[in-house]
């Protein structure tokens, strides 16, 4: 068992690592042979001297911890509220009809529409400082925690629930000891797709009146061209969202310790 294991997992390092060797294989080739312009198309070396350069100096002045400090800070807090506010309201709205039908409707509403079509309104209302930013990565991280809970909870076998009631439990441990940790997994799917979608929406959220972070720097640079720039914030990008869903999933192991074990 453990032999296979350990198997599985040395396959999945090695086609990870021969998927990346190849598409790092294809950039280089592409820029070696000149098919694209520099401009379009930097070459792997370049974007990391840029991605060393930016390391020790900074872009536009200010050192690239400022930049990633700005985007979390406004990321981890709209996603704790997004956590704080969603789980409770996800999980009532799963137990009680009335509720979803309040609820349903607002998140229904706003979950399609694009972040920029309403955060000019936001700007508006909270001003152009990082209260608008935040409000706006709060409504894109709360629609799919509300939509995980509500799926969850109706997805609770009620036999369990009326067996609890016979043998005399109150609703504090029902909700506790039974809707709750049925919850637990679902719940952490729909946290790891916030974080995804907040993240992608704190481009847009950087867009307008900011001086730093991450999504700003991105559409700084795709404003003077520099490709090489914005290839090392998506790279940026990308691992750190990359580690935030590791220590996500490690977390869900460590507190739903029996998820594929039941």
């Amino acid at each position: 068992m453990i032999k296979r294991i350990f198997k599985n997992f040395k396959m999945s390092t090695i086609l990870t690592i021969i998927t990346w060797t190849i598409i790092l294989s294809f950039w280089y080739i592409i820029t070696k042979l000149e098919i694209f312009t520099s401009t379009l198309v930097p070459s792997p070396y370049k974007v990391w001297t840029t991605f060393i350069y930016i390391l020790n100096k900074g872009y536009n002045g200010i050192p690239l911890i400022i930049h990633l400090l700005a985007s979390f800070e406004r990321l981890f807090i709209a996603l704790v509220l997004a956590i704080i506010t969603a789980i409770p309201l996800g999980l009532l709205s799963g137990y009680s009809r009335r509720v979803r039908a309040i609820i349903d409707s607002i998140v229904e509403f706003y979950r399609p529409l694009p972040p920029l079509a309403y955060y000019t309104l936001l700007i508006l209302w909270f001003g152009i400082d990082n209260t608008s930013k935040i409000v706006l990565l709060y409504l894109a991280g709360f629609a799919p925690i509300y939509i995980a809970c509500v799926s969850a909870v109706t997805k609770i076998n009620m036999d369990y629930i009326l067996s609890a009631k016979s043998l005399g439990a109150d609703s504090k441990k029902i909700f506790f000891k039974i809707v709750l940790p049925a919850c637990l997994p679902e719940i952490f799917t729909g946290i790891r797709t916030a974080v995804g979608v907040s993240y992608t929406t704190l481009v847009s959220a950087e867009m307008i009146a900011a001086t730093s972070g991450i999504g700003w720097m991105v559409l700084d640079a795709s404003n003077f061209l520099k490709s090489d720039v914005i290839i090392v914030g998506i790279l940026i990008m990308g691992l750190t969202g990359i580690l935030i869903d590791y220590g996500l999933r490690y977390l869900e192991k460590k507190i739903v310790y029996w998820k594929g074990h039941v």
